[in-house]
């Protein structure tokens, strides 16, 4: 199963400056006017640019093979079986094989643990408020659960839990194949591990250089006009 995590907010604003944009880039090729408009033209594109790398591209991706973390300018790759450690500051920090890549989104801001913290500790007296009703066992414990937690924590666990099982079946899989015999010959005793799980692939992401680079050459067509 496929999920993508990321900002909700910044998701909603990109795309509301790229009707924006659209709408502007359409007037200005309608009422083109020479270097003005070039230049008018190579500002929509430059902040098109950056709202596309900074808003609308981050994201974590998470599949049944690994993790995908979609930086503004770079991909990180992840085996699920190759994820060693998955941490939580402000951004999540997934580790493998001695390297280590944060993702841009979704991060915890100081307001928003605080605030997950608040409602864990409103568990005891049932709400904020004294008007508000007593919580049942039910919501008292699920609210204890979620102390301190936020989307990014959640994340977190989510990726954690998933590189769990794959290394799990791993172990299986290296198992069975131990277990077979080969070539009409016993067994061969070997120790079942996690083997061939991956290492962290990391790249440049095509669409975050070709949006800056059709940014550049619009600028340089403003300049020149």
């Amino acid at each position: 199963m496929k999920q993508v995590f990321r900002s909700r907010t910044a998701l909603v604003l990109g795309w509301i400056w790229m009707a924006f944009a659209a709408f502007n880039a359409v007037d200005l090729i309608v009422r083109y006017s020479g270097p003005s408009s070039l230049v008018a033209a190579a500002v929509l594109g430059v902040l098109t640019a950056l709202v596309f790398v900074a808003c609308l591209r981050p994201a974590v991706v998470l599949t049944e093979d690994g993790v995908l973390v979609r930086n503004p300018l770079r991909n990180a790759s992840v085996p699920l079986a190759g994820v060693d450690e998955v941490a939580v500051s402000h951004a999540i920090k997934i580790t493998s094989g001695g390297e280590s890549v944060r993702c841009w989104t979704p991060q915890t801001s100081a307001r928003e643990r605080a605030a997950a913290v608040r409602r864990g500790t409103s568990a005891n007296t049932g709400g904020r408020y004294k008007t508000e009703p007593t919580r049942s066992k039910g919501e008292q414990a699920a609210a204890e659960a979620l102390a301190g937690r936020t989307h990014a924590d959640w994340v977190a666990e989510q990726i954690t839990e998933r590189a769990e099982a794959a290394k799990r079946a791993a172990v299986r899989n290296a198992g069975r194949v131990s277990a077979a015999p080969a070539d009409g010959a016993g067994a061969r005793a070997t120790e079942p591990g996690v083997t061939g799980a991956g290492a962290m692939k990391v790249t440049w992401a095509p669409s975050a250089l070709a949006a800056l680079l059709a940014a550049a050459v619009l600028v340089i067509a403003a300049v020149l006009a």
